[in-house]
């Protein structure tokens, strides 16, 4: 072999290992570039860096729990009972529903309160879940009750309030375990709320738009006619628990004497509408359940609660005069009635009979102008 055949043999045997050693440079250059651009470990930062990541850190993951609280809350809210059987409310609260009470119910206790505080926080979670749906669905357009100060105890009047209008309307089986429990809280939530709101004298207009709102919603649902779906017995058990509704409400004097001038005012209206309404008409029926309906619930307010308004200090004389006037204005309109049915004017007289026993009984409801008091005892 001569010898530029040797050197071109070598030069070709040597090419591989010369472009592996090129391959393996380039690779290490590549590497240590990569090195180089990569950040320092968290060692090196300065510790006001990681301080500021690590509580980025813990208000993302704040941030990340509530949101799974609220989704938590909607699901509950939208697919299962919120109130079940293992926490239902174990109170007497619909006892004598439609019946006189033979006796004040005793206040309670306190002995279940740590139970009672549980499903008062079920109730509140439940009327925010109401209040966010509403805002969602945009029907009507006002702040989410989470949102608002745990303080503003006005909005929670305001949104207890329509919960518990809500519930009466769309409720389908009084009798329903679901119903009763959150009607009770709801009553209990309300009564609170008036209990810590009307001592301060503040937005005293605002709460009696708010009272005013509830008396007229729930006795306009009282008396609402049947629906086409709904039998005679299912819309009269609702008339009657609605009714136990505004009577249980009518034990704070701020809202049961406003019940029993309203209802008073619509006893007279209603007695002129049946007197010029034919008694075959269809509406007949239903406005002659409603008159015993709501001369029944005066009948309640009057023997449960009248003699414990009026050792209140804060009980409002005009008021009170205002509604038994309203009252006595009611019995004169039902004797016109007297030829066509006599049972509305004895059961008004039973009323004004309770209503001036109970007069009889206290000084301080005997400060009534005179000639209300001789009306009242003739």
């Amino acid at each position: 072999m001569s010898g530029s055949e040797e050197a071109q043999a070598s030069k070709t045997n040597t090419d591989p290992k010369d472009e592996s050693l090129k391959f393996a440079l380039a690779l290490s250059l590549l590497r240590s570039k990569l090195h180089q651009n990569q950040p320092p470990p968290l060692s090196n930062l300065s510790d006001s860096d990681a301080l500021r990541w690590k509580r980025k850190a813990k208000e993302r993951k704040q941030e990340i729990l509530r949101l799974r609280e609220d989704l938590k809350e909607a699901e509950d809210a939208s697919q299962c009972d919120l109130f079940p059987k293992s926490a239902s409310c174990k109170c007497y609260f619909f006892d004598n529903l439609g019946k006189l009470s033979p006796k004040r119910l005793e206040v309670e206790d306190g002995s279940d309160r740590r139970f009672n505080d549980v499903l008062r926080r079920r109730f509140f979670r439940q009327v925010r879940s109401k209040e966010r749906r509403r805002r969602t669905n945009g029907s009507i357009q006002r702040r989410q009750l989470s949102d608002l100060n745990a303080d503003d105890e006005t909005e929670q009047l305001r949104a207890s309030v329509d919960f518990l209008v809500e519930l009466c309307d769309t409720v389908s089986n009084v009798e329903e375990s679901s119903f009763t429990n959150w009607a009770h809280q709801a009553v209990d939530f309300i009564l609170a709320s008036l209990k810590n709101l009307l001592p301060t004298g503040k937005n005293m207009e605002l709460i009696e738009g708010i009272v005013s709102s509830l008396i007229m919603r729930l006795v306009r649902r009282m008396c609402s006619p049947l629906k086409l779906d709904e039998s005679l017995d299912t819309d009269s058990d609702a008339q009657f628990y609605v009714q136990h509704l505004i009577r249980k409400l009518g034990s704070e004097a701020y809202i049961g004497q406003r019940t029993i001038l309203s209802v008073s005012q619509r006893i007279s209206v209603l007695a002129e509408s049946l007197l010029f309404l034919d008694p075959f008409d269809e509406a007949f029926p239903n406005m002659h359940e409603c008159m015993f309906t709501l001369i029944q619930l005066i009948e309640f307010l009057i023997s449960d609660y009248l003699l414990m308004w009026s050792r209140d200090e804060g009980f409002d004389q005009m008021l009170f005069e205002e509604w038994v006037a309203s009252v006595l204005h009611a019995r004169k309109a039902l004797e016109l009635l007297e030829s066509r049915n006599g049972l509305y004017v004895l059961y008004i007289d039973r009323v004004t009979g309770e209503l001036s026993k109970q007069v009889s009984q206290s000084s301080s409801l005997q400060k009534l102008k005179p000639e209300i008091l001789d009306k009242l005892f003739q």
